[in-house]
C-alpha cells in the first residue's frame, strides 16, 4: 500500500496533475493505529515507501513527532479517515481541466451527471469553495462536502475551487481512478463549450 502512494504521485506527475513538490496521498490500514502519509515539500517523483511519513494513532487523536513532516493539508486527510474501520487512502490532486472547469464557475457534481459510465462508478460531491490551502477551514469544508444528509461519507470525490480534489477510496488506485474519471469528462466537456 505505500509503494502505491509513490506510484500515484508519480503518474500523477506524468500527466501534469501535479508540480514536483504538490499533491499529497495518505492511507489507514485497519486495524493498525498508524496514519501514512506524503512529506510537505518533497519531491512527489521521488516518493518511496520509506519517505512516507508515519504518524501514531492513539485514542483517536494524531500523535505528531517534532521530526515529522507530514503534507500540510494533513487535517484534511485525517478528517476524512479518523473515522474509518477499515482500510482506506484520500488523494488529492491538482487536475488541469478539473480546476480550469471549476475555474469557470461548474460544479463538478453537476456535470458527470450527463456522463454515466462516470456517474455510475464514482460518486462526486459539490465543490468546495475557494479557500486557503493547507487551512483548517479547507480541512473541514471539504469534510462536509463529502458527507451524505445522513453525516457518512457519501461521495468519492469533491473538488475545490481555484486549487484542486480531493477523493477516497480503499486504496491508492482506486481514488486515483475516481479523480481520472471526472478529468476526463471535463476534459471533454470544456472541449465542448
Amino acid at each position: 500500500m505505500l509503494t502505491a502512494i509513490g506510484d500515484v504521485m508519480r503518474e500523477a506527475y506524468k500527466r501534469g496533475w501535479i508540480t514536483t513538490r504538490d499533491g499529497n496521498c495518505s492511507v489507514r490500514m485497519r486495524k493498525r493505529p498508524f496514519l501514512y502519509i506524503t512529506p510537505s515539500g518533497w519531491r512527489k517523483t521521488i516518493i518511496h515507501p520509506e519517505q512516507v511519513v508515519k504518524i501514531k494513532i492513539k485514542e483517536d487523536k494524531l500523535i505528531i513527532k517534532p521530526s515529522d513532516r507530514p503534507s500540510g493539508e494533513l487535517w484534511m486527510h485525517w478528517n476524512l479517515l479518523k473515522n474509518s474501520n477499515k482500510t482506506q487512502s484520500v488523494l488529492h490532486l491538482h487536475p488541469t481541466y478539473c480546476i480550469a472547469a471549476m475555474y469557470k464557475g461548474w460544479d463538478l457534481k453537476e456535470i458527470v451527471k450527463d456522463f454515466p459510465e462516470v456517474f455510475r462508478y464514482t460518486r462526486t460531491g459539490p465543490n468546495v469553495p475557494r479557500l486557503e490551502a493547507i487551512s483548517q477551514e479547507l480541512a473541514d469544508q471539504t469534510y462536509q462536502k463529502f458527507l451524505g444528509e445522513d453525516g457518512k461519507i457519501a461521495y468519492d470525490i469533491v473538488g475545490q475551487e481555484c486549487h484542486g480534489v480531493t477523493a477516497i477510496a480503499s486504496n491508492p488506485w482506486d481514488a486515483f481512478e475516481h479523480i481520472e474519471r471526472v478529468e476526463h469528462i471535463c476534459k471533454i466537456v470544456l472541449a465542448a463549450s
